[in-house]
C-alpha cells in the first residue's frame, strides 16, 4: 500500500486493492477502490480462500493488469483476467513460512511445481536477487526497500527495544519474551509490533498480561515504522533454519531506515549487512544472555548507539530506499500492461555446473 500502490497512484493510475481491511482494522486509503475479503489465518482459512477468486474476478473486470503478492492468490486466479504479475516475496515452501503462508499446506514438491508453472504463465518480479535460484527463467528484481527519510531520525533512546513484523516460533518469539522478562528490571520496555501466529499467540498474550512487554498486533506500515523510531534497538532473532536468511529481512531494512541499531542472529543476509556497515550487533542463535548484554551495552553507551543508528540510516538511504526503485517498478508494470500478453517463451538460464 505505502510503496507499490502509492507509486502507481502518484503516476496517475487507478488502483483496486483486494485486502482484509476489516479483519486488520485498517481503513482503505483515499484514492483506491477497496474490495474487502476475510483474512486467511491459522486453521480458519477456508472462507477467506474461497472468497479470493470472486474478489479477484470483480476487481479485474476493467483492469489492465493484475498484481498478486502471494501464492495462495496465484492459485485462485480467475480464468478471464488481464496481464498478471506475481510479486515473489518470501519462499512459501521454506520451513520458516509454514506457519504464516496464507494458503494450502502443500508439500514442498507441489509448491515448487506451482512456482515452475507460474513463471511460464504470468510475469514475475522478485523482491530479492536470492529468489532467482528458485526459477529457471530470468526475472527482474524490484527490491523490498523502505521509505527512508532524507534526514536522520532522532537518535536511539534508552527506554525501549522494538520488534517489527510477524511473530513466529522460528522467528524467535520465545527469545523475545525471555529477553523482555530480563530487560524489565532495568526499566527497558519491549514493544512487539505485528501479528502473531496462532501457535505463539498465547505466550505473547500472557507476557503482555504479566507486564513484561507491549504487544500491539497488526499496525499499518506507516504507523509501525513511526512507532519504532527512537527505540534503543531493533530486534531480529530468527532461528537457524536450512535455506533461510538469504535475503535481508524487511524488518532489518526498516530498522536501518529509522536509525535504530540492529541486534540480529547470524542469519546470513542480515548478519552480512550488519557486519559490513557496522550498524548493529550479531548475537548467537538462541542466546538471550548475549542479546541482553547487547541491549545493555547500547543503553550504557548512547554515543555508540547513535553512531550505529546513523550508519544504518546512511546504508538504507544509499541502497534500500524505495524512492530509488518506485519509478522503475511503475515503468515495468506499464510495459507489461501495454503488451496485453502473457510472458513470451524464453530460454532458461544455464544451471551452474
Amino acid at each position: 500500500m505505502h510503496r507499490q500502490i502509492r507509486a502507481l497512484l502518484d503516476a496517475g493510475h487507478e488502483v483496486t486493492y483486494v485486502a482484509p481491511f476489516t479483519d486488520c482494522n485498517v481503513t482503505p486509503a483515499p484514492g483506491i477502490r477497496a474490495i474487502d475479503v476475510p483474512r486467511a489465518l491459522g486453521a480458519h482459512r477456508g472462507r477467506a480462500l474461497r472468497a479470493v477468486r470472486g474478489a479477484l474476478r470483480r476487481g479485474t473486470e476493467d483492469a489492465d493488469l493484475l498484481l498478486v503478492c502471494d501464492l495462495a492468490s496465484l492459485l485462485r486466479l480467475p480464468r478471464r483476467r488481464p496481464v498478471t504479475v506475481w510479486d515473489v516475496r518470501d519462499d512459501a515452501s521454506g520451513p520458516w513460512a509454514a506457519g504464516s503462508f496464507p494458503g494450502p499446506r502443500l508439500p514442498r514438491p507441489l509448491l515448487r511445481l506451482a512456482e515452475s508453472r507460474a513463471e511460464h504463465r504470468v510475469h514475475l518480479i522478485l523482491a530479492d536477487a536470492s529468489h532467482r535460484e528458485r526459477f529457471q527463467l530470468s526475472h527482474p528484481v524490484v527490491p523490498r526497500a523502505a521509505r527512508v527519510p532524507e534526514r536522520p531520525p532522532r537518535p536511539p533512546a534508552g527506554g525501549r527495544v522494538v520488534h517489527l513484523g510477524r511473530l513466529r516460533a522460528d522467528g524467535g518469539v520465545a527469545e523475545l519474551v525471555e529477553l523482555a522478562r530480563r530487560l524489565a528490571p532495568y526499566g527497558i520496555r519491549t514493544d512487539l509490533i505485528g501479528e502473531a501466529d496462532p501457535a505463539v499467540r498465547p505466550a505473547v498474550r500472557d507476557a503482555q498480561r504479566a507486564g513484561l512487554l507491549d504487544w500491539y498486533g497488526h499496525v499499518p506500515d506507516r504507523h509501525a515504522t513511526r512507532m519504532a523510531e527512537g527505540a534503543l534497538a531493533g530486534l531480529a532473532l530468527p532461528h537457524d533454519l536450512p535455506g533461510a536468511g538469504r535475503a535481508v529481512p524487511a524488518k532489518v531494512v526498516e530498522y536501518m531506515a529509522r536509525g535504530l541499531p540492529v541486534i540480529t542472529t547470524p542469519a546470513p543476509a542480515a548478519a552480512a549487512v550488519v557486519e559490513r556497515t557496522g550498524c548493529g550487533v550479531v548475537v548467537p542463535f538462541g542466546d538471550v544472555d548475549a542479546a541482553l548484554r547487547a541491549v545493555l551495552a547500547l543503553r550504557d553507551d548512547p554515543v555508540r548507539a547513535a553512531d550505529l543508528g546513523a550508519r544504518g540510516h546512511r546504508e538504507a538511504l544509499r541502497h534500500h530506499n524505495w524512492a530509488d526503485h518506485a519509478g522503475g517498478f511503475v515503468e515495468l508494470l506499464e510495459g507489461w500492461a501495454a503488451t496485453g500478453a502473457a510472458p513470451a517463451p524464453a530460454r532458461p538460464r544455464p544451471l551452474p555446473a
